[in-house]
């Protein structure tokens, strides 16, 4: 079989094609997304949170989890529970100190697929200055087009840690010490 230069380009933008994938771009969507927190309250009720401005992006490539990146930014002074005062106490120096840490992040760089519409992301969590480790379950993935001309996908995780593993440990008895997080959104494609 005698190979010319023709061929022998064809088969090597196939095999470049095959090999090499793309990560999909996507930027986070405030208006369809957010970030919920409950904390436990003498032990009769729950809080319920939220912050309001955050912003973020995921980039996946289903070929290469290692490309694969998922970066959160929290403004801590967005931080509202339906009562002023105690907004107003929680982003003092005693809680999330907002003047200090205006930030917390997220920043996920081990992914890991489960099936096709589960997996994982390990990243670091940095909040109150202090950046712990942490694995989230995401789940979701669906891609659709809405509006006509914008892909969207999206996922939802819910995890908890320990708000004295960041320093915030005032009151921690009469205030619960675990924070469970619903984290909801969706991405439009870059």
């Amino acid at each position: 079989m005698r190979l010319t230069l023709a061929s022998v380009s064809m088969i090597a933008a196939f095999l470049a094609s095959a090999t090499a994938s793309k990560a999909a771009d996507y930027t986070i969507d405030p208006t369809h997304s957010h970030v919920l927190f409950t904390i436990d309250h003498l032990g009769f009720a729950k809080m319920v949170g939220l912050f309001s401005d955050f912003s973020g992006n995921i980039s996946f490539d289903a070929n290469n989890g290692p490309a694969s990146k998922l970066n959160v930014t929290i403004k801590t002074d967005s931080l509202q529970t339906q009562f002023a005062p105690r907004d107003k106490d929680l982003k003092g120096a005693d809680w999330f100190n907002v003047t200090e840490f205006p930030e917390m992040t997220f920043v996920g760089s081990e992914f890991a697929k489960k099936d096709d519409h589960t997996g994982t992301v390990t990243g670091k969590l940095t909040l109150h200055g202090v950046t712990k480790p942490i694995t989230l379950t995401l789940k979701g993935g669906r891609t659709a087009e809405f509006p006509r001309g914008v892909q969207r996908t999206g996922y939802v995780t819910e995890f908890s840690i320990k708000r004295s593993d960041f320093g915030m440990d005032k009151m921690v008895g009469a205030v619960g010490n675990k924070i469970t997080v619903e984290f909801s959104f969706e991405g439009t494609k870059q």
